[in-house]
C-alpha cells in the first residue's frame, strides 16, 4: 500500500477548470500521512480486518524546497506506525 495524505485547504483552492495535477502538486496538495486529513487509524484497521500482510510505503509528491524530504518521511512513518500498532500489527523493520 502506498500511503499519502492530502491537504484539504489546498484541494479546496484548486480551480479544476485550469489547474493541472502538477500545479496542485507544486502548491502542496499532497503530503505524508499524519500531515493531512486522511484518518489512517481507520485505514489500518480496515487493512487488519482483511488480514493484509504486505508493504506499507510512505509517499508524497511534494516540493523538497518547501517540505524537507527526511523530516516529512519521519512524520509519515510515525503516523503510519502508530496507526498500524493500534490496529494490532507488529512492525518488522
Amino acid at each position: 500500500m502506498h500511503a499519502k495524505d492530502i491537504r484539504m485547504e489546498v484541494l479546496n483552492s484548486v480551480d479544476k477548470s485550469k489547474d493541472s495535477f502538477l500545479d496542485c502538486v507544486l502548491r502542496g496538495v499532497f503530503t505524508v500521512p499524519g500531515d493531512g486529513v486522511i484518518d489512517y487509524h481507520t485505514v489500518m484497521q480496515a487493512l487488519a480486518d482483511k488480514q493484509y500482510q504486505g508493504w506499507v510505503v510512505v509517499e508524497a509528491e511534494q516540493d523538497p524546497a518547501g517540505a524537507d524530504p527526511y523530516e516529512y518521511a519521519c512524520i509519515g512513518y510515525v503516523a503510519l506506525k502508530q496507526a498500524a500498532l493500534a490496529a494490532g500489527y507488529t512492525i518488522v523493520a
